[in-house]
């Protein structure tokens, strides 16, 4: 089954395997992704789809140096030479649209206010183009700020379908700026948009919606990270967690979107499943950072249809032909941790393919 075809949107893909959304920051300080980064994306097009590492919508929503955006004319342009090589190769790309939050420093902005839910600063350092800084105390968005934050996500989303992604997902998970607004530890507001689990979800199912009037359903996907605990967005309340994310997925649910997309450790426990069971659209999981996916392990996530598709990310990192090598079981690369974030082309596009 992980290697069968499948409908996803209006596209139809060749497997179930999704190459996870990567942080790789190969682009440069104008955030503009150049040839290195349209070959990696290339090379991997023979999965049955490829999510784009998180691409800011905005100045202040950028969380890394080297990062790219999805905001100037010169980003859309390097972003349509990627979409270019990818479909060239008969391969499937979405974009994903992720606003940082407060996962970030003014020294990466190029000066923009880092902003939040809340005025919770994350406590840990971030590697800045000065060195490593501690993240500062974030601006806590007004309800008025708010409507221009969705606009500027809905407008990268835009941008995104004009650069020729086939759709976008909406990055809500791993401690950025909308997975903030959903737990409390990162959302003590006390306006609409916090307190209670249907506020604390209210401004990323309005985000939702915006992007779907945007730029079609079909188009349209969602990465959520419940109980994940990174950054600083800890979920220790399992009650709340599941009402939180049961709020978010009813509400959304009925849009159908292309999938829903869960990180969690346990894809096949009652959390995730339960999620499933209400979305009832296209499905796919992915473990998680701390355990690398193994190819039984996907097959029988799918075989035993708790998914219906796999999120993997450091197979496919390694293994630019990942989808050949598991279906056939062949031997695969092993990926080299110390370049993840490098610069160049070591570790990025220098991964070979399996030689007969």
């Amino acid at each position: 089954m992980l290697f069968s075809p499948m409908t996803l949107g209006e596209l139809e893909l060749p497997n179930r395997l999704v190459m996870a959304p990567l942080t790789r920051l190969r682009s440069g300080q104008e955030g503009i992704p150049g040839p290195l980064v349209a070959e990696h994306y290339r090379q991997r097009a023979s999965l049955g789809l490829i999510v784009s590492e998180g691409t800011y919508p905005s100045p202040a929503g950028r969380s890394y140096p080297g990062q790219p955006g999805i905001v100037t004319p010169d980003q859309i342009a390097g972003w349509k030479k990627v979409t270019d090589a990818v479909h060239a190769e008969g391969g499937r790309i979405f974009a994903q649209i992720m606003h940082g939050g407060r996962v970030s420093h003014e020294d990466i902005t190029g000066g923009h206010q880092v902003v939040a839910p809340s005025a919770i600063a994350v406590e840990a350092e971030t590697r800045t183009s000065k060195g490593k800084q501690a993240h500062p105390v974030p601006h806590a968005l007004t309800t008025d700020e708010l409507p221009g934050v969705l606009q500027e996500i809905v407008q990268g989303s835009r941008n995104a379908i004009e650069a020729g992604f086939d759709g976008v997902e909406l990055h809500s998970a791993n401690g950025y700026l909308l997975h903030e607004f959903l737990a409390p530890s990162s959302n003590q507001r006390d306006d609409i948009y916090g307190g209670t689990p249907e506020n604390r979800a209210r401004f990323v199912i309005e985000v939702v919606k915006a992007v779907v009037e945007a730029v079609g359903a079909e188009r349209v996907g969602i990465r959520i990270s419940p109980e994940h605990n990174v950054q600083g967005v800890t979920e220790l309340d399992a009650a709340d967690v599941r009402e939180t994310y049961r709020l978010l997925v009813d509400a959304i649910a009925p849009l159908n979107l292309a999938y829903l997309s869960i990180l969690h450790k346990d894809p096949t426990g009652e959390l995730v499943q339960d999620l499933r069971s209400r979305f009832n659209g296209a499905f796919l999981v992915n473990t998680g950072f701390g355990v690398i996916t193994t190819r039984d392990e996907a097959i029988s996530l799918v075989a035993d249809g708790h998914a219906d598709a796999v999120v993997v990310g450091r197979p496919a990192i390694a293994n630019p032909d990942l989808a050949r090598r598991w279906r056939e079981g062949l031997p695969v690369n092993e990926p080299n941790a110390s370049t993840f974030y490098a610069d160049g082309a070591e570790g990025y596009t220098d991964y070979p393919a399996y030689q007969n």
